[in-house]
């Protein structure tokens, strides 16, 4: 019986080729820097992004919480859109990790431009918090992937370099923006001063993610990541995965998305749907209508012809497409869609 699973794009699993890759990786001890995979790996991130150094982590929300402890001290103050992963869904560790607290913003889409930052930076008073790092998310996951273009980014950079400001990118899904602006990893990586990329979304790794920057701050970055217990030893078996998925698993990402819309194309003729968030890349965020179904019921309903999804609250629903959703499960999905109309 075939499962199709839309909950999210970390649901997929390794292919032939990537698990073949994992069973030949060289390894050694990461502790000591000494896994010769980990390293070509964290190599290759920061070359692509134009950086000096990388730091293979378990998860993205690790590298973000490592970069927000190295950014800041205690008592400082961040912003972020209201939309963030960092802030919603990352256990509290913000204030937990780093004894810093989040100011929320309203952007566009989960995007902010710099007037907004600019009237949030607190004034150099002895009552207020410091405010000391930006933090942008690109794609936005809880705005349905929408994205930053470089051009919109280098505004915001110049503004926090003068108003010395660190700057860092929650780039989970940056492949899946890049992908439709069209912008070299390179050149965006100019304009931050930390990024986090994940392997296992979009990408298909089955674990990992990248904290990348310049060697101090990477140096920084490999004591915190042994305080909050993520040093690994014979990780090399896992960032051979995350190097077959940078080398192969980019260029076709387009694919995901030319499926989203082709659901979202669905989902504007069925009567129990309200709305639907504008489709940028691979994620479908929609909202049914209150006295037809809940986010519960259509979770059940499609359950039944083996869908998996998930709820975004209580009228709202997420689909992510994602490497193992081809096709034919496509045309599944679309016609269990139509049957419940």
């Amino acid at each position: 019986m075939q499962i199709i699973d839309l909950r999210s794009d970390t649901v997929t699993r390794p292919t032939k080729a990537m698990l073949q890759a994992m069973m030949e990786a060289p390894v050694g001890d990461d502790v000591f820097a000494e896994d010769p995979t980990v390293l070509e790996l964290e190599s290759y991130a920061a070359r692509l992004f134009g950086k000096e150094a990388a730091l293979f982590c378990p998860s993205g929300t690790m590298t973000n919480q490592i970069a927000i402890k190295v950014h800041t001290r205690p008592g400082d103050e961040l912003l972020c859109d209201v939309n963030a992963h960092i802030y919603n869904y990352e256990g509290g560790g913000i204030s937990f990790n780093s004894g810093v607290q989040a100011k929320l913003l309203a952007g566009q889409e989960g995007r902010l431009q710099v007037d907004l930052i600019e009237a949030n930076i607190n004034g150099d008073f002895d009552w207020l918090t410091r405010t000391s790092l930006v933090c942008l998310e690109n794609t936005v996951n809880r705005a349905g992937g929408s994205y930053y273009t470089v051009e919109q980014i280098k505004p915001i950079s110049a503004f926090c370099k003068e108003k010395k400001l660190k700057l860092h990118l929650d780039g989970a899904r940056i492949f899946n923006a890049l992908a439709e602006t069209g912008d070299s990893t390179a050149e965006t990586g100019k304009h931050f001063d930390s990024i986090s990329i994940c392997l296992s979304k979009g990408l298909g790794a089955p674990v990992g993610s990248l904290l990348i920057g310049n060697r101090d701050f990477i140096k920084q970055a490999r004591k915190v990541r042994k305080v909050f217990g993520g040093g690994m030893r014979q990780a090399g078996i896992l960032a051979a995965a995350g190097l077959y998925a940078l080398k192969n698993n980019v260029n076709r990402l387009r694919e995901d998305h030319v499926r989203a819309k082709k659901i979202e194309e669905a989902l504007k003729t069925l009567k129990f749907v309200e709305s639907i968030n504008p489709v940028y890349t691979n994620i479908i965020i929609f909202h049914l209508k209150k006295e037809m179904m809940t986010g519960q019921d259509f979770e059940n309903k499609l359950a039944e012809s083996h869908i998996k999804v998930s709820s975004f609250g209580r009228q709202t629903i997420r689909f992510v497409t994602h490497l193992d959703f081809n096709d034919q499960m496509l045309d599944t999905v679309i016609k269990a869609l139509k049957a419940l109309s």
